[in-house]
Order: structure tokens, then sequence, then C-alpha cells
């Protein structure tokens, strides 16, 4: 088992070691992420305003009537259309980084750089589904656009680093 320091190329690794590419756990987990641990279904049921028969007007349809009658406030209808922008651009966003993961593995991308690159992905897009579900503050949610820039200069730094790798095999 390779240590996460070795996996990054944050230490050195014995010659026999070969470093893992980290690239389908990152795969699944952001599909997860986006499609499961973001998703306003979730969020929606606990707070009793989930209709199956048509869930993405939900919050359109019955949101100001769940107010109005005091199941939720204005404020948790907010953060639950925050919650529905996430999830949408974390669906969205998945595509980019699948397609920059799967050229840069497919090149011959440095194993460590990929796993690095997708960790700091991660790391910038559970930031960003964070800060837009839980901040509302104007000058607070700038944070939001760091964190998506983060994520996706990770993916193109991989599709960088493929270019390159494709462009020396041509050489």
């Amino acid at each position: 088992m390779v240590s996460l320091g070795v996996a990054l190329g944050l230490r050195a690794a014995p010659l026999t070691v070969i470093i893992p590419n980290y690239a389908p756990f990152f795969l699944g987990l952001h599909f997860f992420f986006a499609y499961g641990l973001l998703s306003s279904r979730t969020l929606k049921q606990w707070y009793g305003i989930d209709h199956n028969v048509s869930p993405r007007y939900d919050l359109a349809k019955y949101g100001d009537a769940a107010v109005a009658s005091g199941k939720i406030t204005q404020k948790q209808l907010d953060m639950l259309k925050r919650n529905e922008s996430a999830h949408a651009n974390a669906v969205e966003n998945y595509a980019f980084f699948a397609g920059a993961v799967c050229l840069a593995t497919a090149a011959g991308v440095d194993r460590t750089l990929i796993n690095r690159a997708g960790l700091a992905y991660t790391i910038a897009r559970v930031a960003y589904g964070a800060v837009y579900i839980l901040i509302d503050h104007p000058q607070w949610s700038q944070i939001r656009g760091i964190t998506w820039w983060i994520g996706n200069f990770s993916c193109f730094y991989l599709l960088y680093k493929a270019g390159g790798e494709l462009n020396s095999l041509s050489n």
C-alpha cells in the first residue's frame, strides 16, 4: 500500500513501488458528489416539500406556499434554491473533470500529477458546494468563485500536461 504522500509525489517512492492512479476513485467520488450528495432531493425531503411527481419544479411550484404556510422559512427556501444551483453546477462541471482526467490518463501524464490535480479538484469542489449552499452574504459568497476557478484550473492543468505528453509522442 502506497502512502498518500507518495501517491501525490510529496515523498520519494522506492524504485519497486508503482504509484497508483487514483483517477477512477476521483471520477466515482465526483459522480456520487454531483448526482447524490449535492442533490436537492434530500433537503427537500427533510423539509417535507419533495414531490416525486415533478421534483425539478418543487421549489418554483411549492416553495412560496411552504413559506406562507410556515412549513419552512424564507431563509430555508433560499438555501434550498442555492442547493439546487450547486447541484446543477456540479453536474455540469463533472464532464470537464472527467474529460481532463481521462485524457491525462490516456496520454500518460505522471500519476502523481493526476492524483494531485484530482485532490485539488476535490477540495475545491467540496468547498464550492459548501460555500454555495451555506453562505448567503454577498461578499463572502465571492469565495465560491475562487473555489470554482481552483477546480477548473486543476482540469486545465491536466489538459495542459496531457497536451505536452501527446506532443512529445509525436516528435
